[in-house]
């Protein structure tokens, strides 16, 4: 559909999901990263909110970032086994580099709430477009941290919510293609009673 690789659409078209224990080195460095969340933040964003927010969490800060999912995840189960302590730190440790998306809605502002949660998947999808076009992959996880107020409490505060942790670097491997949906049941045309 889309043969000119270096066109705009071309990139669009292309960009797939990593699996965020399949991204390596090397991953963007620090003035690509800020490049690639300066793209993110150009999302459609009614009343200039940004009800946004970026952290980055460094390659020095992932120890601690597994200890606090350690912590986390103690509080949340006690009695978690072995694996499940594995996957967590393990979780913490994937990819080059690791953006975590806060959702920060202005209550006290006139735009619905509804549309600033729009926004704030409009600029976790565009960061990951950046990372594709700047030749990463990347990938938008949740897991049971995004709902966690101890994680939340990490990098934000209520009314705050995590949106999504954004892990980028090189794949490893081809990405898969996964199924995309049948346009025919997702796009329309719309006649007027």
């Amino acid at each position: 559909m889309f043969n000119d690789l270096s066109s705009p659409l071309a990139a669009l078209a292309t960009r797939r999901s990593g699996k965020p224990r399949d991204l390596v080195a090397p991953g963007p460095d620090r003035d690509q990263l800020a490049s690639i969340m300066a793209v993110a933040a150009r999302t459609p964003d009614h009343g200039k909110l940004a009800p946004w927010r970026f952290v980055t969490v460094g390659a020095d800060q992932r120890d601690a970032f597994a200890a606090l999912l350690a912590r986390a995840y103690a509080e949340r189960k006690a009695d978690a086994g072995r694996l499940e302590v594995e996957a967590n730190d393990q979780f913490a440790r994937q990819a080059p580099a690791l953006v975590v998306q806060l959702s920060s809605p202005r209550p006290d502002s006139h735009i619905p709430a509804w549309e600033q949660e729009l926004s704030v998947g409009a600029a976790g999808m565009n960061l990951l477009h950046a990372a594709h076009a700047m030749g990463f992959a990347g990938g938008w996880l949740t897991t049971w941290a995004a709902y966690s107020d101890m994680v939340r409490d990490a990098f934000g505060a209520a009314p705050e919510r995590i949106a999504g942790f954004f892990f980028i670097g090189t794949p490893a491997r081809p990405l898969d293609e996964r199924p995309r949906p049948d346009m025919a049941g997702v796009a329309t045309h719309w006649t007027p009673a």
